[in-house]
């Protein structure tokens, strides 16, 4: 396993926070997200202030990765928006099973082709597939990338193609902006 990265960083208020307003996120420094088994997203375990949490890293666009630190563990750690926390953080020995959406699950589901190359490859591999799913900006993207993702599967293809996972090459992805 990686070595255990200690850093000081200040919890971030995002600007847009979506459904929930109750998160908050910081940006990894790089050389700390240097350390990190890949540079798209990966499962963490460690400590905010001295309480445990398991989360996936996601992408900042510019080499590096942020931590969304959600309602629950802020009221754990007695912190909130602007604070200066401590995190100890290492990449799990295992990366877990992603949520698969419901729309790709329909869809795997409805080609068992697709179904079956999709059961034969990685973890990590599927962890890109579904990121790139999500990633898109627009409904009628994520329904164009789901089809071609079932026909690329039903090709035999393990990994998906052309997607910079980090989001430094095409900036789709990026950390949330803060307030």
């Amino acid at each position: 396993m990686e070595t255990e990265c200690r850093f000081q960083a200040e919890l971030l208020q995002p600007v847009s926070p979506g459904e929930s307003s109750s998160w908050l996120f910081v940006v990894l420094p790089k050389d700390v997200s240097d350390t990190l088994p890949r540079r798209g997203r990966t499962t963490v375990e460690g400590l905010l202030n001295g309480h445990a949490f398991q989360v996936t890293l996601e992408p900042d666009g510019k080499l590096s990765h942020w931590l969304k630190v959600g309602k629950e563990l802020q009221q754990a750690a007695g912190v909130a928006a602007g604070d200066s926390v401590t995190l100890e953080i290492r990449p799990v020995e295992k990366e877990p099973e992603p949520e698969v959406p419901g729309d790709l699950q329909q869809a795997l589901a409805a080609n068992p082709e697709a179904r079956s190359s999709w059961e034969a490859t990685t973890t990590i591999a599927r962890v890109d597939w579904i990121h790139w799913i999500v990633s898109a900006k627009q409904a009628k993207t994520r329904v164009k990338r789901i089809n071609d993702a079932c026909n690329m599967l039903a090709e035999g293809k393990k990994r998906v193609c052309c997607f910079d996972t980090s989001g430094f090459y095409s900036k789709a992805l990026r950390a949330p902006e803060h307030a």
